[in-house]
This record gives structure tokens, C-alpha cells and sequence, in this order.
């Protein structure tokens, strides 16, 4: 995802098992078949230039789009992206690349909220997500954390977004990573939408105490109209009308 792809694709087909939940409201499903008809994609600056009006003709209904990683690093696709895809119809959400080991949740929340992850109730704007997963860079799988104070890094970032938005942010992770460096925490999943990551035809395990996913990113090696080369495609655990109302805080 972004610019970590490549960790990824060093995980296992077992570890690419993700959690997610949804927000109050939404349709509870092990089978992504019966409500998962949203189709969506998530992109960055390696997507190249993307024709936004052909990506929703292509009947693409939201997008998540990178907008920041770490403390200073800003997507140079990001603000022509999140507009373009607006005006273009598609439902956009912003997400950060979290890097816990360098410095607090909080400093991050902060940097994106400030840099195109804050949030509006326009139909359009989804609460930002969370981008939390192996570590591409050096200082071990888990960033060099313990589990305590990955889940204390996790709380101060979810904390602070909400303090600046007033929304519950989505999680985007695998069960591998969040099993391992979180020690199965359960903590965030009444309230956050997760979002699942399994390349695969079926979603696999939840973690501990994520009772369904919101989002399912199930392949990162997609083809859409409008955009040239491979993307991410996903799907949302329900009809649209569940997705505005997750947009507009309703």
C-alpha cells in the first residue's frame, strides 16, 4: 500500500489476513459476496496521473488516497487526487503511513489531520485511516516496539484524530502484524472501522474481537479504467447508502 508494497508482498499468503470492523449500523457478514458491492481502490503517488472522471464511469465508488507517512513526509499526488476524485463523484478518504518508532501517535494524528486528513459531512469525505503494518524501513518488524507500547502508540494516534475531527478513524492492517504487535488487542474494534488486507478470494481470520470488516482490500494487483498499470482494489461490507452514512457521521 503506498510506498509499502513491497513489505507486503514479503508476508505470507497466511499473514495477509486483516481485520476490520464497521461503524454502528453496518451490515455484519462473514460473506463478502452477499453485501460486499461497493467496489473501491486505494492509491498514492505511484499511480501515476489518474483520469478520475474514468475511474468512476469504470463504477469505482471511493478511494483512499495517501496523504502523509511519518512526521513529514506528504504524498505529492495527494491534493490533486483527493479534488479530482470529489469532483469526480468518488467517495475519498485520506490515509497516513504510520511510523511509530520515530515519533508519538499524537504527532502524527496531527500531521495528517493538518495535511488533508480532516474531515467534513459532505457525502463525499470518509474519517481518514490509519495505515498500520509491517515495517518496510530498519528497526524490526514491529518497529521496535513492545506490544504495550504499540497499543499505546495506536491510542495516543486514534485519541488525537478524534480530538481534531470529531471521527472515529479507520484501521488498515493485517491480523499477522496486529496479532503479533499489538498482542491481539481487541481495544479499538467497537468503534473504528477496520479495514481488511488479504490478497485472496476470501477475506480469512479476524483478529481477536473485530466482530466483521468494513473494508476489504483484496488484491494489489487491480486494473481500472483511468489509471495506467496495477492498483489496489477493494470492496466495503455493504450497499452504498451504509457508506455515505459512514461519510456523514450518521
Amino acid at each position: 500500500m503506498g510506498r509499502t508494497r513491497s513489505s507486503l508482498r514479503r508476508l505470507t499468503a497466511a499473514a495477509i489476513t486483516v481485520l476490520a470492523t464497521a461503524a454502528a449500523g453496518l451490515v455484519a457478514t462473514a460473506t463478502p459476496a452477499a453485501a460486499a458491492t461497493v467496489p473501491g481502490i486505494d492509491v498514492s503517488h505511484y499511480q501515476g496521473t489518474i483520469n478520475w472522471t474514468s475511474v468512476r464511469n469504470a463504477g469505482i465508488q471511493f478511494a483512499f488516497i495517501k496523504a502523509t507517512e511519518g512526521t513529514s513526509y506528504k504524498d505529492p499526488k495527494f491534493n490533486t487526487n483527493y479534488v479530482n476524485a470529489y469532483h469526480a463523484g468518488v467517495i475519498r478518504g485520506a490515509y497516513h503511513f504510520a511510523r511509530p518508532n520515530i515519533s508519538s501517535g499524537a504527532v502524527q494524528a496531527n500531521f495528517l489531520a493538518s495535511n488533508g486528513g480532516a474531515w467534513s459531512a459532505d457525502s463525499r469525505t470518509l474519517p481518514a485511516a490509519l495505515d498500520l503494518e509491517a515495517n518496510p524501513y530498519s528497526g524490526g518488524y514491529c518497529y521496535g516496539l513492545s506490544t504495550t507500547a504499540m497499543r499505546n502508540w495506536v491510542q495516543d494516534f486514534l485519541n488525537t484524530y478524534r480530538s481534531r475531527t470529531g471521527r472515529y478513524a479507520v484501521i488498515y492492517t493485517t491480523t499477522s502484524f496486529w496479532n503479533q504487535c499489538t498482542g491481539s488487542w481487541s481495544g479499538p474494534w467497537n468503534n473504528h472501522p477496520l479495514w481488511i488486507a488479504r490478497w485472496s478470494s476470501s477475506v480469512g481470520t479476524l483478529p481477536p474481537g473485530a466482530p466483521f470488516w468494513s473494508f476489504w482490500q483484496y488484491t494489489d494487483s487491480g486494473r481500472v479504467s483511468g489509471i495506467s498499470g496495477n492498483v489496489d482494489r477493494n470492496y466495503w461490507n455493504g450497499d452504498r447508502s451504509r457508506l455515505i452514512a459512514l461519510a456523514n457521521n450518521t
